[in-house]
């Protein structure tokens, strides 16, 4: 029986704390699905297109092995993606007790609707502090997001910004 595991986020934009529990996950299962998932309560810097394209070449340059599907989810509930393609758990990367509060009620529902466990993996400290948000927040301020985020997405905030 394959073991199969989903990553969800919003990756708005991907980070190297992304990448780290990614490539962790990566190793514990079969097969592993990145989703970029819409969250209605968070206004994007990216179309969820853009990110999925970026992602997908961050997990290239990094040489992260492994059954890796990256995909997008927007419609309905997270659990019925982990349904549709064999999925029992869901991979969440924790930094902090905001972090754990935030996501454990969700991973109690999750269990409740379709038996789908919830693992929490803790970031490498030197990633730790990263979050989408500041890396968006920098960037638009027009900081330098190198060491929070792979290369491929550094280039593209730069484009972005100076456009």
């Amino acid at each position: 029986m394959q073991r199969i595991a989903v990553v969800p986020g919003s990756f708005d934009p991907v980070t190297l704390g992304h990448l780290d529990v990614i490539a962790r996950a990566a190793g514990l299962y079969d097969e592993l699905h990145v989703v970029v998932v819409h969250n209605p309560d968070k206004s994007a810097l990216l179309p969820i297109a853009q990110r999925v394209s970026l992602i997908e070449r961050s997990i290239a340059d990094a040489g992260i092995e492994g059954r890796i599907v990256v995909a997008s989810w927007s419609m309905g509930l997270l659990v019925d993606y982990c349904t549709d393609v064999g999925a029992s758990v869901l991979v969440k990367g924790i930094r902090s007790q905001l972090d754990v509060a935030y996501e454990t009620p969700m991973a109690i529902v999750n269990r409740h609707l379709a038996g789908v466990e919830t693992v929490f993996l803790l970031p490498d400290p030197a990633n730790a502090h990263v979050s989408s948000s500041l890396v968006r927040q920098v960037a638009a301020l027009g900081g330098d997001v190198a060491p929070y985020v792979p290369a491929v997405v550094g280039d593209y905030l730069q484009a972005a910004m100076t456009q």
